[in-house]
């Protein structure tokens, strides 16, 4: 097996150790960087990814795994940049206002990171201002918005009205998620995307970018 294939393994393991030194014995015999990235860490977390959907594995090792791939990337940092390497977009994530639940959240950007896309996460009990700055600042095209209770859904709704509001709803795609969400509660508030799981929101996240990118 190629360096790759080693990388994406071992990030599937979880074996965040195994996967650094990989990552910096590939980078020393003059690897491809973005081969490693696409090819070794976002394959293998595109595999627990998938297996998360099935149910063939769960949070811990999702979390073990991600943590693995973010290992791997601190190393690759330098070199994909030096390769002028850009991310394929950028996407702000939070959990919105009145909420403080974030696993749901920290999954969601685990999974969109492994897509190769860069997350601005802003954590929990955001108000919809905020979110508004951080896309101006960072110029994202993607904005997540995670809520975990009924009493917090409709701060989605306000996130919405606020970027509109800012004269940039037409600029982002927004995403809603959370337990108490539903694809008709997304089409009410006027959300683009509505998503069962953080599988599913990293692929339409890479899709969406793709698509406004002309990609």
């Amino acid at each position: 097996m190629g360096y790759c294939e080693d990388i994406a393994e071992k990030v599937i393991g979880g074996k965040a150790k195994e996967v650094v030194a990989l990552v910096e014995q590939a980078l020393a015999e003059g690897e491809n960087p973005e081969d490693l990235l696409t090819k070794g860490l976002m394959a293998g977390m595109n595999v627990i990814g998938e297996k998360f959907k099935l149910n063939e594995v769960f949070v811990p090792e999702v979390l073990v795994a991600a943590r693995a791939m973010n290992k791997g990337m601190q190393v690759l940092k330098p070199a994909l940049a030096k390769a002028g390497a850009e991310p394929l977009g950028k996407a702000v994530i939070c959990t919105v206002k009145g909420d403080m639940h974030d696993i749901g959240k920290n999954l969601v950007k685990m999974m969109i990171e492994g897509r190769g896309i860069e997350c601005i996460d802003l954590g929990t009990d955001v108000d919809a201002e905020r979110v508004v700055e951080a896309v101006k600042e960072n110029g994202a095209q993607i904005v997540c918005l995670s809520a975990l209770l009924t009493t917090t859904m409709n701060a989605q709704k306000d996130v919405i009205d606020a970027l509109v509001a800012a004269g940039i709803r037409d600029k982002v795609r927004v995403m809603v998620g959370g337990a108490p969400v539903t694809q008709e509660f997304a089409n009410e508030i006027g959300a683009d995307y509505y998503t069962l799981d953080a599988a599913s929101a990293a692929e339409v996240a890479e899709k969406a970018l793709k698509e406004m990118n002309g990609k």
